[in-house]
């Protein structure tokens, strides 16, 4: 069995940002593997942050964003609850993390994930079982 893998958002964003090729071939290829294997996960902030993204800073229309979410919901989803935050606000105070960045985590935790695939925090780093990967690191652009 693969280790499940949690996907951030920008590798969602960049799948889909024309503006950004290289990175876009990446994030569809890694999309393609983790959909391929049945190990990727998400959260519900993942779905909020990826529509805001896509609406507001990559310019794709409503319905099509709506559509893409819900094509991106097929992915093992973490809700985000009263604990998640909870956990999430001790880890940020703890490691020093932006909030954010430490819901991420506490939701890739959460699913038992073993990777956590952004471009958006240290590479290499771990968190108990959690290790984070930038697949956009050995890109060439």
């Amino acid at each position: 069995m693969s280790a499940k893998v949690f996907l951030d958002t920008n590798v969602l964003v960049y799948a889909v940002d024309e503006a950004a090729p290289h990175k876009s071939q990446v994030a569809q290829a890694t999309l393609s593997q983790v959909r391929q294997q049945q190990y990727g996960v998400i959260s519900t902030q993942v779905l909020q942050e990826f529509y805001a993204a896509a609406t507001r800073k990559l310019g794709i229309d409503a319905a099509s964003a709506r559509a893409m979410v819900r094509r991106y919901a097929h992915f093992e989803v973490v809700t985000i609850t009263v604990p998640l935050i909870d956990a999430a606000m001790r880890l940020s105070t703890d490691r020093q993390l932006s909030f954010w960045d430490a819901l991420i985590i506490s939701a890739a935790l959460e699913a038992d994930c073993e990777l956590l695939m952004t471009e958006d925090m240290n590479a290499g780093q771990r968190f108990d079982r959690l290790t984070l990967v930038d697949p956009f690191a050995q890109a060439s652009y």
